[in-house]
């Protein structure tokens, strides 16, 4: 939207052709423009047709605590087969002469894998070389407008000394081992999976912001700590519009984990904190804040490295006193509530990491910064 900045989409990024040509499409309707502004990674991966079967084919039974909550986008697949290579496809590849033969001996082998691993052993997915050959000619005569060499192009930016903003999606608790979402483990896409995903020097970073809600969120099957009452859920997910981006499904609320944030400012070297949501907790008497975990009768400061054992453990709470006072309309720290205030101070004294941006609701304008 802001016609001084280049959004650049990287090479740790994966990119499923007729959605992200659908977007652009999208904005242009709307009069926004869409050309050197921005720029594709060659070596993003591709999201195919077999991903997306492979997912719905693979995500766990919900009612049995196995599922992760994936969109069914096939992103994680898709990741799998950039680890594996054979079956790698990336942007890039789509403009080579020998495209279509490579294809075809991919769909050959897909189609048996997708017969394993259907329960009937047939799978009700069929893949059609020629035909997502076709659609995929069709996305390689409109990505090279937007498509080049991002790494470069980032790398060339540091020499000049142009100001960088990177953004990393999902998060560092985005799931955890065995059950986590697209990426290989929570330390890629966190700001550890910069340097890594953008193809950049590490050194190149000189801050980093961390974001967190001021409550807990998740999604998926599995069991969920710190978590709320049934009736401060429903307030929670209503008010602070916790449903899915792309599902639409509900997301669980839970009390502040003070354990997890703390492990992910560690794990990123976060400089600061950005706390949004801070008004979803008004009208609340008390709030709680998860201040260690209970396994097996001892007491745990530091996130577990299993899921196994985070389904276990129970959440140790200190209890802080909720305030009345509708703060949408505050936009300095000092006009806060005093229990507002404590809860910030407490927030930030667990996790280690001062507080630069406080949140109190959607719009851009309801945004407080820490020294004003």
């Amino acid at each position: 939207m802001n016609p001084q900045v280049i959004n650049v989409v990287t090479a740790g990024v994966v990119v499923n052709p007729p959605i992200i040509l659908r977007e652009i499409d999208s904005l242009v309707g709307r009069g926004i423009h869409v050309g050197n502004n921005l720029m594709l990674s060659d070596r993003a991966h591709v999201v195919c047709p077999w991903h997306i079967a492979e997912d719905q084919l693979l995500e766990g039974n919900p009612s049995a605590g196995q599922s992760i909550g994936t969109t069914l986008r096939g992103i994680g697949p898709c990741y799998r087969d950039k680890v594996g290579r054979s079956f790698a496809i990336r942007v890039g590849d789509l403009f080579r002469d020998d495209f279509a033969e490579r294809l075809e001996r991919i769909v050959v082998a897909k189609r048996r894998i997708l017969d394993g691993l259907s329960s009937s052993g047939a799978s009700e997915f069929q893949l059609d070389a020629n035909s997502i050959l076709k659609d995929f000619r069709g996305y390689a005569e409109r990505l090279p407008a937007v498509c080049g060499d991002t790494t470069g192009f980032l790398l060339d930016a540091l020499d000049a000394g142009r100001p960088i903003l990177f953004e990393g999606a999902q998060g560092t608790m985005f799931g955890h081992r065995p059950r986590h979402v697209s990426l290989c483990d929570e330390q890629h896409s966190s700001a550890v999976g910069v340097a890594s995903g953008a193809g950049v020097p590490p050194r190149c970073l000189d801050k980093v912001m961390g974001v967190a809600k001021a409550y807990t969120t998740r999604v998926g099957g599995d069991r969920f700590r710190p978590s709320k009452t049934t009736k401060s859920v429903r307030r929670s997910a209503k008010q602070g519009g916790e449903y899915g981006t792309t599902t639409g499904r509900p997301r669980r609320c839970g009390w502040f984990d003070a354990v997890a944030v703390r492990y992910a400012v560690r794990l990123g070297g976060i400089d600061s904190l950005c706390l949004m949501k801070l008004d979803v907790l008004s009208g609340l008497p008390e709030i709680k804040i998860c201040v260690a975990y209970e396994l097996d009768s001892q007491r745990l400061q530091r996130f577990p490295s299993h899921a196994d054992d985070l389904r276990r453990v129970q959440p140790i709470y200190e209890t802080l006193p909720g305030w009345e006072t509708d703060v949408s309309r505050i936009r300095r720290m000092k006009d806060l509530p005093a229990p507002a205030i404590r809860y910030l101070e407490r927030v930030s004294g667990l996790v280690q990491c001062p507080l630069e941006i406080v949140s109190v609701g959607p719009d851009r304008e309801q945004t407080i910064l820490a020294g004003e």
